[in-house]
């Protein structure tokens, strides 16, 4: 029986995106094919999980609450996410809505509902993006990287994020640069971490 790597698994917010405000449940899985410097994953911290296992958690967590969304997260979620885990996640939460948040640089797994491409060709060379229709384009936007355009990707929505750096007051200039990155490309749209203002995960 096939297992996941699985780094955690929590119920909380949305922070981010297009879904930013809506119920989720994460489930983040270890292990990544790129190295991005701004990275938050412990990728040498996981339990092995298979699909049921992660269903019960799952359960346990949200006490079956219909209409939530799943995020399937990471590290990079489609080295391990198959259409397997995805099918008994719809079984399992009655009317969720499953999201993935990928770098693009390998296919998704049939049945999710919602793709957020988060690509990181800016920051770590040789990141070849497969993707090109998705939901959501998030860009990470650290003030000193040029965002290309994109315009090979389909999507109904485009956002940069401000690299959240650790340091306030290198936050705050990046932020001002993201304005203005946007003020300049009306196309664009920002993404901010809300769950961090919220005080949650």
């Amino acid at each position: 029986m096939k297992k996941y790597r699985v780094n955690e698994i929590f119920y909380s917010i949305q922070g981010e995106g297009r879904n930013t405000g809506r119920a989720a449940l994460f489930v983040r899985m270890s292990g990544c094919n790129l190295k991005c410097p701004f990275c938050d994953t412990a990728h040498h911290l996981w339990n092995e999980m298979t699909a049921g296992e992660i269903c019960d958690e799952a359960l346990k967590l949200t006490n079956g609450t219909p209409g939530i969304l799943v995020v399937l997260t990471g590290g990079e979620p489609t080295l391990q996410v198959d259409e397997a885990l995805v099918s008994s996640l719809h079984e399992t939460i009655p009317n969720c809505d499953i999201a993935i948040e990928t770098n693009g640089t390998h296919p998704v797994a049939k049945g999710i509902d919602w793709i957020t491409l988060s690509p990181k060709d800016i920051f770590v060379p040789r990141a070849d993006i497969l993707l090109t229709n998705v939901n959501e384009l998030k860009v990470v936007f650290d003030g000193r990287h040029p965002i290309p355009s994109y315009d090979n990707i389909k999507c109904h929505y485009r956002y940069v994020q401000p690299c959240d750096t650790g340091d306030a007051t290198l936050n705050t200039e990046i932020i001002q640069k993201t304005i203005d990155f946007v003020k300049s490309h009306p196309q664009w749209a920002i993404s901010l971490q809300t769950h961090k203002y919220l005080g949650v995960r």
